[in-house]
C-alpha cells in the first residue's frame, strides 16, 4: 500500500507554531480532512482535495481518511493544537480498534504545539510543577466524573488546564466548575483566561479564583488555573518548580 495517513497538530493558531514535520506533511497530501475552521487553515493548491466536516463527526472523518489512504492517498487529518489532546489521535484509534484491517497502513502522529501550552508561555510559567488537563465538555463523560477529577485535582494541589469551559449549547458547566474549585481551594488562587492565543483576537487576564465568572470564557478560551504556591512576579505567573 503507497497510501498514508498523517494525523497531525497545527497549533494554537498562529501558522508559525506549526512545526516543520506537518508543515512538509501538508505540502506532500492528496486530501485533508478535519473540523470545518481547521480545514480552513489549509491553503489551497492543485492536487489537494480539502474535506471539511462538522465537530461531532470525529469517527466518521476517521474511517474516511483511512479508506482514503488504503486506497492510495496520501491522507492529513488535522486538528488544533496537539492531535493528542482531546483530538483526532485518539478517535482514530478508536475505529482502527473496531475495525482492525487498517492497522496494517502507515500511521503517523505528528505532535504540535498545544493550546494549554501556548496559553502557559503567554502568561510565564504556570504550570512549571505538576498539572494535569481535564476537559470540561460533558459531550463525552457525565458531569459526575468531571466533578470528581476536579476535586481530587485539587485536592492534590495540581496546576491544572481546562479545555472546552464553555459553550452556547451548555452555558452552566464552567460555572458549576468554579463552584466546585471554590469548595476546594483558597479564594485567591490564580486563574488565567486565555483566548484566542496566537491570533490577533489574543486576550490574556489573570484574577483570582474569588473574581473569576463564567463570563470570562468561551469555547476559545482556556483555562489555567494555578496551584497554591502560583503567584505573580511583575506581569508573569509562575509556579516554583519545588513542591511546599
Amino acid at each position: 500500500m503507497s497510501g498514508w495517513l498523517a494525523i497531525a497538530g497545527l497549533g494554537p493558531g498562529d501558522d508559525a507554531l506549526i512545526t516543520p514535520e506537518v508543515s512538509a506533511a501538508l505540502a506532500q497530501a492528496s486530501d485533508v480532512l478535519g473540523y470545518i475552521p481547521y480545514v480552513a487553515r489549509i491553503a489551497p493548491r492543485p492536487g489537494l482535495a480539502l474535506h471539511p466536516s462538522d465537530n461531532r463527526a470525529e469517527l466518521d472523518r476517521a474511517r474516511q481518511a483511512l479508506r482514503r489512504a488504503q486506497a492510495g492517498g496520501k491522507v492529513v487529518i488535522v486538528s488544533s493544537g496537539d492531535p493528542g489532546v482531546f483530538a483526532m489521535a485518539a478517535a482514530v484509534f478508536e475505529v482502527l480498534a473496531e475495525e482492525p484491517g487498517w492497522a496494517e497502513l502507515d500511521i503517523r502522529v505528528l505532535p504540535g504545539i498545544t493550546a494549554m501550552l501556548a496559553a502557559a508561555a503567554k502568561a510565564g510559567a504556570p504550570l512549571g510543577h505538576d498539572f494535569c488537563a481535564i476537559n470540561l465538555s460533558d459531550n463525552l463523560k457525565p458531569w459526575p466524573v468531571i466533578e470528581k477529577r476536579l476535586r481530587l485535582a485539587a485536592q492534590a494541589d495540581f496546576a491544572m488546564g481546562f479545555y472546552n469551559p464553555r459553550s452556547k449549547s451548555r452555558p452552566e458547566g464552567f460555572g458549576r466548575a468554579l463552584s466546585v474549585l471554590r469548595e476546594e481551594c483558597a479564594p485567591g488562587r490564580l486563574v488565567i483566561f486565555a483566548r484566542a492565543v496566537s491570533t490577533p483576537e489574543e486576550r490574556i487576564s489573570v484574577v483570582t479564583l474569588s473574581e473569576a465568572t463564567p463570563e470570562m470564557a468561551d469555547m476559545r478560551t482556556i483555562v489555567l488555573l494555578g496551584n497554591s504556591q502560583t503567584r505573580r512576579v511583575g506581569r508573569f505567573v509562575y509556579t516554583p518548580r519545588s513542591a511546599p
